[in-house]
């Protein structure tokens, strides 16, 4: 189990905070409207009302101890900026920020951010990506390089071997997985001979991604 500390109730703020309390984790939140407090405290495991601009309250919180601090203000700069500078003094070991804009995102990542999103961008790029090409099931972004897709097996894959495709060495991913009717395979063997209803989970760096979407 990991500790999170969540500072800001918000949509973000409270999705964040109660998804996490679900898969079991401790999460404390932080937010200066008592009746936002009031409104998740039984879906998490400690809610507070207060000021996170204030490092003293934070300090008395034990947030120091928490394994991830999630800053969730999304338009207030000033605070959000404040609030990271104590997390950093602090020594969170993981600090996700959320931002409104790029200039926004760019200094809090040179305040020393470890991870800084953009939460609409994100579902945009998510959607977009799996909009462009009917052939992509599901997209997962892992980091600004890489990404895992579900595709449909392209026709000219399909009746041929993963050893004759020789996928990584042709586009540079990996398979990772297979998927077909109900059954899911996990690092397939070379030998997999692809059919025409399989669906392949890749994993690359996203030019390479790209370049399987004009697979025919």
């Amino acid at each position: 189990m990991k500790s999170y500390a969540v500072i800001g109730l918000g949509r973000f703020g409270m999705q964040i905070a109660t998804r996490l309390y679900e898969l079991g984790e401790e999460v404390l939140v932080i937010d200066r409207q008592i009746t936002l407090i009031n409104k998740i405290a039984d879906r998490v495991t400690r809610a507070v009302a207060g000021d996170a601009k204030d490092r003293d309250l934070l300090k008395s919180l034990g947030v120091e101890d928490c394994d991830c601090a999630i800053v969730a203000l999304g338009s207030d700069l000033a605070a959000s900026v404040l609030i990271t500078m104590n997390l950093l003094s602090l020594k969170i070991p993981h600090i996700i920020c959320k931002a409104h804009d790029d200039t926004h995102r760019e200094i809090l990542e040179k305040l020393g951010a470890d991870q800084v999103i953009i939460p609409e961008r994100l579902i945009a790029d998510r959607i977009a990506g799996s909009l462009a090409s009917p052939n992509i099931l599901e997209y997962i972004e892992l980091s600004d390089e890489f990404g895992i897709v579900e595709v449909k097996a392209p026709r000219s894959w399909v009746g041929k071997s993963l050893k004759d495709l020789k996928i990584r060495e042709a586009y540079g991913v990996a398979v990772i997985g297979t998927k077909q009717d109900d059954n899911i395979s996990v690092s397939p063997a070379g030998s997999y001979t692809v059919s025409e209803t399989a669906t392949l989970v890749l994993l690359g760096d996203y030019a390479s991604l790209n370049a399987i979407r004009s697979l025919k």
